[in-house]
């Protein structure tokens, strides 16, 4: 099987651990079936350990485009207590080698009795994120996978395998991906594939594992009928998110604001209670709080217009009647939006009055 091609069997899986991931996997299935290569539906598993997907499942199944949708309750390592003790690293470069070791190989053994399905009766394996268990389970279990970006461009952000192993990264690199005594994520895993980025001349880093597939060019090729697909899936209320919209024409200039699952949940609402601050004056301020973000914005800024926290942001792309003035952010990366006239990611040094700039410039310590 040649790397980033559909195995010759056509059976594929995906696991996904956000409304994100789900919502590239629409893309790239429906991309696809307009090739005439999907006559075998793909599954499609939903992982329960870092999302409520709330009925996802259901909506999912509807649009029949999947054969089946898995719930996976995929636990972390915390869940088993045993692993503490490996964890902690031992004496030493060899110490802590020889605990990490371990560690890798006892998470997967125990993670197993969790996994919905057998990985091997798949053609193609396609995993999102696989710093999650999954990934130490696939490849102690010696099963070829494809990797896939978490979220868009987030390796140009936050180059996690190389900030998870400062110091010898090399060599941790050459024990994961030629020896898979250990394993380091994104791309280095002894029996990844491949890693599907977005745009490969962003990432400071090269991996030669790495692949680009474009989301824009997926989003591109997409027809109104697969467009209706997609909202029929995420969108739980379409009438009332239309209504929601034609409300909004009402409006003057709008000012779009999405949330981050930053900091401690206090600092965060001073965060965002900054930016309003900020940016009222411009328009009327409309909230999109991020599917991963806790704090309860509608009790705490009930005055401002919310949408539903679990839409993909670029699904609003869909609905041609919105517009906004600006769109401001903190960290998401927000290339993809095209329903506004400017768009405005405050970044790293707007965070660093809010958290230790270690935090949040991982990149920068490497």
């Amino acid at each position: 099987m040649k790397k980033g091609k559909v195995s010759e069997n056509g059976s594929r899986i995906y696991v996904c651990h956000t409304y994100y991931h789900v919502y590239i996997t629409f893309l790239k299935e429906l991309k696809l079936r307009a090739e005439g290569k999907g006559a075998v539906k793909a599954d499609l598993v939903l992982s329960k350990m870092s999302n409520n997907f709330e009925d996802l499942k259901n909506r999912v199944e509807k649009t029949e485009l999947f054969g089946r949708v898995i719930e996976f309750d995929e636990k972390r390592e915390d869940f088993f207590p045993e692993l503490a003790r490996w964890r902690k690293g031992g004496r030493g470069f060899l110490g802590n080698l020889y605990y990490r070791i371990q560690f890798t190989r006892r998470y997967a053994r125990l993670e197993a009795s969790y996994v919905p399905v057998d990985f091997r009766e798949y053609g193609d394996v396609y995993v999102y994120c696989d710093s999650d268990p999954i990934g130490y389970y696939l490849n102690q279990n010696r099963i070829p996978y494809h990797a896939l970006e978490d979220g868009l461009n987030c390796l140009k952000n936050f180059d996690a395998a190389r900030y998870d192993n400062r110091g010898h990264f090399r060599l941790k690199a050459f024990l994961s991906m030629y020896l898979n005594l250990i394993f380091v994520q994104n791309g280095y895993g002894k029996y990844c594939l491949d890693m599907e980025v977005n745009d490969i001349s962003a990432i400071h880093y090269s991996c030669p594992r790495y692949i680009e597939q474009s989301r824009q060019a997926l989003v591109d090729r997409l027809t109104e009928a697969d467009k209706e697909m997609i909202l029929q899936a995420f969108i739980r209320d379409k009438a009332a998110l239309e209504r929601q919209i034609a409300e909004s024409d009402k409006v003057g200039d709008k000012i779009l604001i999405l949330t981050d699952p930053l900091c401690t949940l206090d600092v965060r609402e001073r965060i965002f209670r900054d930016i309003i601050a900020r940016y009222q004056t411009e328009g009327t301020i409309f909230l999109k709080p991020h599917p991963r973000d806790v704090l309860d914005y509608r009790k705490l800024f009930p005055e401002y217009p919310q949408f539903d926290a679990t839409i993909p942001m670029e699904m609003l792309n869909f609905f041609p009647g919105l517009r906004f003035q600006k769109v401001v952010a903190v960290l998401t990366e927000i290339k993809a939006i095209q329903f506004a006239d400017e768009v405005i990611r405050l970044g790293e040094d707007f965070m660093d009055a809010y958290e230790n700039p270690l935090i949040h410039r991982q990149n920068e310590q490497i």
